[in-house]
């Protein structure tokens, strides 16, 4: 089904993971992998039986980011000005889209260097968590661009002004544990227990609510944008929501039975 990365399944199809797979590249990103990292996305959302989604890489690195050798190779028949304008649009843009609406929650294991765009793959998922040798870095001023992949978005939300300005004015390269003081990523593990800790947080993202996830996202997202009187109305809907699911009442049942809950993400 897909040709860009591995494709993993664990916990009965209720996780599953995606591995960019381009060692030659350092899993540089191409116009058919971002397209097949969107379906990957819209695809799950969608299925059932999936509950938790995962973006890591193969090798030494997550993501070097944009393969510019391949955007400017495969022209389109555009003038190169056109080109990057014309990726972001229809390749970068859709897939941070699919991500921020996804239903079901992803989660970035950042597994080595993620630089420019590969970056934001990162961050832009739901959170992320890292090997303590991984770094990120904003690239994009090296070649002389400006932050995408909603990096101009999320950065000042995530980081302040201040520091957004800095990072991508400058391209300053951060470790892992310097990402997570700063509130970019969630958790930092040891190399050598990155897999084992980082599956027993996937498995346990997997088992939750996945319903209440879905709509926790949705209002933050809109908390950009909404006073408070806006996002106060918000919440109250999507709280009724949230009790119309059957997880709620299965959350209710075992709080009074005094047992451990089982969701079926609905």
């Amino acid at each position: 089904m897909y040709t860009q990365f591995d494709l993993e399944s664990h916990n009965d199809g209720k996780i599953q993971m995606v591995f960019l797979n381009q060692p030659q590249s350092l899993n540089a990103l191409n116009k058919p992998c971002l397209k097949e990292l969107t379906d990957f996305i819209e695809h799950f959302s969608a299925d059932e039986t999936a509950r938790c989604l995962v973006i890591s890489g193969r090798g030494k690195a997550f993501c070097s980011g944009q393969n510019l050798e391949t955007a400017f190779n495969d022209g389109d028949g555009l003038h190169y000005h056109e080109l990057i304008k014309n990726i972001v649009l229809n390749y970068y843009n859709p897939l941070v889209k699919a991500i921020a609406n996804c239903r079901k929650p992803v989660i970035s294991l950042i597994n080595g260097p993620a630089v420019g765009a590969g970056a934001m793959l990162a961050l832009i998922c739901d959170f992320s968590l890292a090997k303590e040798s991984a770094y990120l870095a904003q690239g994009f001023v090296k070649i002389g661009l400006i932050p995408d992949t909603g990096g101009t978005y999320f950065l000042p939300k995530l980081l302040g002004r201040q520091l957004a300005n800095y990072l991508t004015f400058t391209g300053k390269k951060l470790s892992a544990v310097e990402a997570k003081n700063l509130g970019l990523i969630a958790e930092v593990f040891p190399d050598a227990e990155f897999d084992e800790k980082a599956m027993e947080i996937l498995l346990n993202v997997s088992e939750l609510p996945t319903a209440a996830i879905s709509l926790t996202k949705k209002a933050f997202l809109h908390s950009y944008e909404n006073t408070l009187d806006q996002q106060l109305d918000l919440e109250a809907k999507l709280q009724q929501t949230a009790a119309n699911t059957e997880d709620f009442l299965e959350g209710v049942q075992a709080f009074l039975g005094k047992r451990k809950p089982v969701y079926k993400g609905k």
